[in-house]
């Protein structure tokens, strides 16, 4: 059992995390139509904003309060329904979901008692679906944002039902999975003959498809009427610890039975998460996934003689951080130092000594003496001084295009994960062999290459 230690310095040196309401602003850019709206200054969805364009390349619907000085003291419901009525006039959106700001909750204002005020005052608004979360960015970490939103989209649009489909199937996405995990996550469970429910599904709306008409609100994602649905399915599958909270909420208000899968990188996770399709389904695994499995055994004896003892440090939110810390582990690395943003139950098994709660100045101090680095972009430039292998995970990725198609999961994700950390030690491999070789050990066929080369120029000149 990994210790947990949370860093008590007295500022953050190079930030590790990002804050509630960015989560939970992306977890909303998941439903189709939808209109996210952080209740804060205009400076914190700025900064959102950028961020997600860095890393997706697309463009983002996210809309602010432009909370000021007064309005932070008198109180910000003027806002908020200036904001709605800008929104519902000129974007049309199915869906409008408000994630809370550091400012607002600081304020301490009662925004479910705004919004049913705003309704009475409002009755063109009456009809238009709000989903309000509270994500408080001084505490918590971009997961808990991302699950808060999830459960409180349960708890506000699902609908019960008195009979069951037999054949639909919710999957609530933790934020650790790319639209190209879930893309290949549809994939398999569709393959099994089921009709797969994703909330949210970011495949659909940030997976960089060029739309045929402009739309201001999300261009894809998971429908309203889909979601209201998700009380008549067979039964949930959260992907993801975070996501336990709404799978436990959905079961508690429409009675659909859950089953966690914490993980669905590496070969023993991968496995029994298709023992699992194929006992709900009844059906054998299909052919294709059998030869992906091959194919993923045969890579990891191909690279067991490059990943066998490699000392690994990561820095991630506690789902990836879990996924990853555990595949490298099953390839036979070491994991030395692993620094994650927020408390979570998935470190109790993660198979190293101590997990940190802190930054990337903390990764740096602890990964003294690694092979290689796991984490977002903005740990290239400790990468670059303790000069080790960095391999980009997580969010942001802005140097480096793609981000949103990366595939970790599945039997091909892992294998796919396997061959560019292996690729990675062998061009490290190389280039340190090539910076210490010395004049005086060069073959005989350099040395005469060189003498050929320096005849010529004699001749030459």
């Amino acid at each position: 059992m990994a210790e947990v230690v949370t860093s008590k310095k007295s500022c953050s040196v190079s930030p590790l995390k990002m804050s509630q309401p960015i989560g939970g602003a992306l977890a909303f850019m998941g439903l189709h139509g939808c209109m996210p709206v952080l209740h804060g200054s205009q400076g914190c969805t700025a900064f959102g904003l950028v961020l997600f364009v860095r890393h997706f390349r697309e463009m983002i619907p996210l809309q602010t309060t432009a909370m000021n000085e007064v309005t932070t003291i008198l109180g910000g419901m003027e806002n908020i329904e200036q904001a709605l009525l800008n929104i519902a006039q000129r974007a049309k959106p199915q869906v409008v979901g408000i994630c809370s700001t550091g400012l607002t909750e600081t304020k301490g204002e009662d925004i479910v008692g705004y919004l049913k005020l705003i309704r009475q005052r409002r009755p063109e608004l009456a009809d238009l679906p709000v989903v309000y979360v509270s994500t408080p960015d001084f505490k918590g970490a971009f997961q808990d944002g991302w699950g808060k939103t999830i459960a409180q989209i349960v708890e506000e649009l699902v609908v019960p039902a008195t009979t069951r489909n037999e054949d639909q199937i919710n999957l609530l996405a933790g934020s650790h999975l790319t639209p190209g995990d879930l893309e290949e996550i549809r994939q398999i469970v569709e393959s099994f003959g089921f009709r797969p429910i994703l909330l949210p599904d970011l495949s659909g709306s940030l997976d960089g498809h060029i739309p045929e008409d402009f739309t201001p609100t999300t261009l894809g994602g998971t429908r309203l009427e889909e979601i209201r649905a998700m009380g008549s399915s067979r039964a949930t599958i959260a992907l993801g610890e975070q996501m336990r909270g709404a799978a436990l909420a959905l079961e508690m208000k429409c009675g659909v039975p859950h089953m966690l899968v914490d993980r669905l990188m590496g070969l023993r996770s991968v496995d029994r998460f298709f023992r699992l399709l194929a006992e709900l389904s009844g059906r054998p695994v299909p052919q294709i996934y059998r030869r992906q499995r091959s194919q993923l055994v045969d890579a990891m004896l191909d690279s067991h003689f490059f990943l066998g003892g490699v000392k690994v440090a990561i820095g991630a939110e506690p789902d990836l951080l879990q996924n990853v810390g555990h595949w490298l582990a099953e390839l036979g690395c070491k994991l030395e130092a692993a620094v994650s943003t927020t408390e979570s139950i998935v470190f109790s098994d993660l198979p190293v000594e101590r997990v940190r709660i802190g930054d990337l100045e903390d990764l740096e101090r602890e990964a003294l003496g690694c092979q290689l680095l796991l984490t977002h972009s903005h740990g290239r430039q400790m990468a670059a001084r303790l000069q080790i292998p960095f391999y980009r995970i997580g969010l942001p990725i802005f140097d480096r295009l793609g981000a949103a198609h990366q595939l970790l999961v599945g039997y091909r994700g892992s294998r796919n994960f396997l061959f560019d950390v292996a690729n990675l030690l062998i061009a490290a491999r190389e280039e340190e062999e090539e910076y210490h070789r010395l004049p005086e050990r060069r073959s005989h066929a350099e040395e005469a290459r060189a003498c050929q080369c320096q005849g010529e120029e004699r001749s030459a000149g």
